[in-house]
């Protein structure tokens, strides 16, 4: 089956639809859905569609027109986002609300995403010493020399390369390795990594595996890492904390760092080099000053939004968010894309500005479940983009940008393919 660290990074490009297929959210039913209700999972190239811009504009928080008996609430406001974001005592993220509570327990992917506190309180301990800058600072000379051999890989080829397939899968896929501490033979195979598609209708759930299937497979390597720690991640965990934490959570614990830090950040890289190759004054700013980095990321986070909406929630009681009364058992979908573009935020944003001060964004999401690895992230995108200019000053699409293949309903947005020149 290849090496350890080969399985791992094909593993995680399947995973991500499993989590919710079984029941409740059946992905097999979205095709059945009104336009109308899968407008948050749309775009118009790198913009969301004007219907979620009209929506929050006029009614931030309102119901989708969605069939099955399910109340679901679209929130794209920025201050309605925070709120409900910021609100575990009102709202549940429970994986058993999506999938009932028969299912639940044999089905629940475990991780931080599907718990609520206390449950998601102590999980989270157990990762966050694992990703402060301290500890991540680590990896800092592992991501430079990923960086740099795919970059050289790249710089041989004769012909246009797919930045896609060489730059943006690879290199997070590497580094969650690395940062999980899976040892790893063959890094060249990882230059033919069959890639999933995370396009709902494009036919990707039908080569998934079950989600017991992939908890298996994680489990294989909790238990190998709990016979002989490592000094990454899981290593660390087991040996610090032992038998508090069993081998079914921890292995949730991987699932989630794993499709978390993969394909987001691989979403990142390819849709931030195509606003490289657009803009032809954020290029030379990024390959030329180091200070413009740091800021040219956050906006770049802020006007991407990869992941386009936030975790399911569900009311636990009543509440009123901008001046909408959520019932009870009510789901709730925030859109961050569309909260990220709200101009309560600043001026003109709708439009991207490498040289806008950092705000306060929601690409990570807010309050108690905000993204663990944000700093990982930003570590990987601000060593990526400069390296990639410097390396290829000269480089340009290799095909017109209406040419361009984006998915077309997704939870996370992406390009399926980025052809460029280099010379």
């Amino acid at each position: 089956m290849g090496s350890l660290r080969t399985r791992i990074v094909s593993w995680a490009t399947r995973r991500y639809l499993a989590r919710v297929q079984k029941k409740g959210l059946d992905l097999s039913k979205l095709s059945v859905l009104p336009d109308a209700a899968l407008m948050p999972l749309k775009r118009d190239g790198l913009d969301p569609v004007r219907e979620l811009d009209r929506a929050r504009e006029d009614t931030p928080v309102t119901k989708l027109p969605v069939p099955f008996g399910l109340n679901v609430w679209l929130v794209s406001g920025y201050e309605e986002a925070k709120a409900v974001l910021g609100d575990a005592k009102s709202f549940s993220n429970d994986f058993e609300h999506l999938v009932g509570k028969a299912e639940g327990a044999d089905e629940n992917p475990g991780g931080l995403g599907f718990a609520d506190p206390p449950v998601h309180t102590r999980l989270r301990k157990l990762l966050t010493p694992e990703f402060t800058m301290r500890r991540l600072s680590r990896l800092r000379p592992g991501i430079d020399a990923i960086v740099t051999e795919r970059l050289e890989h790249m710089a041989k080829a004769e012909g246009p390369v797919d930045l896609v397939e060489e730059f943006a899968l690879p290199i997070p896929s590497l580094v969650i390795c690395e940062l999980l501490g899976v040892p790893y033979e063959e890094r060249d195979a990882f230059q033919h990594l069959a890639v999933a598609r995370f396009d709902l209708f494009g036919g990707a759930g039908a080569s998934l595996g079950a989600i017991s299937e992939s908890l298996d497979y994680l489990l294989g390597v909790v238990r190998a890492q709990r016979e002989n720690p490592g000094d990454g991640l899981l290593g660390m965990i087991i040996t610090e904390h032992g038998d508090e934490v069993d081998d079914r959570e921890l292995a949730g614990l991987a699932d989630g760092v794993l499709t978390g830090g993969f394909e987001t950040t691989a979403s990142m890289l390819a849709l931030g080099a195509l606003v490289l190759l657009q803009d032809n004054e954020a290029f030379a700013k990024v390959r030329d000053d180091d200070e413009y980095v740091s800021g040219f990321v956050e906006e770049l986070l802020r006007y991407l939004t990869v992941v386009q909406v936030a975790f399911p929630r569900f009311a636990r009681e009543d509440v009123t968010i901008g001046g909408e009364t959520i019932k009870q058992g009510d789901m709730v979908v925030v859109s961050l894309s569309g909260a990220n573009r709200d101009d309560l935020l600043g001026h003109a944003m709708g439009g991207f500005d490498g040289t806008r001060v950092p705000t306060k964004h929601l690409a990570f999401g807010h309050g108690v479940h905000r993204c663990i690895g944000a700093e990982l992230a930003r570590m990987e995108l601000r060593q990526a983009y400069p390296a990639l200019v410097r390396r290829f000053p000269d480089m340009r699409l290799a095909c017109d940008a209406d040419e361009l293949d984006f998915r077309k309903v997704s939870i996370v947005y992406g390009v399926e393919h980025l052809p460029v020149t280099l010379r």
